[in-house]
């Protein structure tokens, strides 16, 4: 979706900072935010792009003000609440009210490894790829208001296929409601001038993973 997440090119936001050796987690709280997303993931009722649209959709304000770990905080408690697992005034009063609504599913530690093992997206192929490598592609412009992951500053640029990675889960598809619709995934190389424009660095090149539904021939 086009917003404020969605920062790759945008001006006036500073330099990155690195920290050196910086730790896993700054704070004992973010570690706990870590591992409640975990758990309630156990659950099933929503899937990793279901998770990032829940904090792309914060409110613009809410996401600038908000480290990382309480973007994923605020999402998490929207999720919840969206999908009837508890309420907000629950999440006031800081502890249930009435039943909850899906079955109980005990976390026993030996799910524990399953829980923290990221998921595998690639899915058998519904049709031949249609892009091979050394093609040049466009990356179309799309504004859509629901879940991508076509970086904006891309859109409406030619770039070159670098390698086919392969049928995967199409996240754009699954956070409407479409079923996981797999779609080949393409490995594209955009030269710097052609992001950036005539002042960018020459020797600059970007590399992106970009589904084939995000393409066209240029």
């Amino acid at each position: 979706m086009n917003g404020i997440h969605d920062m790759g090119g945008m001006h006036g936001f500073g330099a990155v900072e690195r920290e050196p050796h910086e730790p896993v987690f700054h704070a004992r709280w973010e570690g706990r935010v870590y591992a409640m997303n975990s758990a309630a993931g156990y659950l099933g009722a929503w899937t990793i792009d279901d998770m990032r649209f829940s904090i792309e959709a914060l409110p613009p304000a809410r996401y600038l003000a908000a480290s990382y770990y309480e973007r994923w905080f605020y999402a998490l408690e929207n999720r919840l609440i969206e999908r009837g697992l508890v309420g907000a005034d629950e999440i006031a009063a800081g502890h249930s009210l009435r039943p909850g609504k899906m079955p109980v599913q005990k976390l026993e530690p030996a799910n524990v490894g399953a829980v923290l093992t990221r998921p595998f997206f690639a899915r058998p192929e519904q049709a031949p790829a249609r892009f091979r490598p050394g093609e040049r592609v466009r990356a179309k412009d799309l504004n859509p208001e629901t879940h991508t992951r076509l970086p904006r500053y891309v859109r409406g640029r030619v770039g070159v296929i670098e390698a086919v990675l392969g049928c995967h889960v199409f996240p754009d598809s699954g956070t409407t409601g479409k079923g996981e619709d797999p779609q080949w995934l393409y490995t594209i190389v955009f030269e710097g001038k052609e992001l950036w424009g005539e002042a960018a660095d020459p020797s600059l090149k970007v590399a992106i993973e970009a589904f084939e539904p995000y393409l066209e021939t240029a």
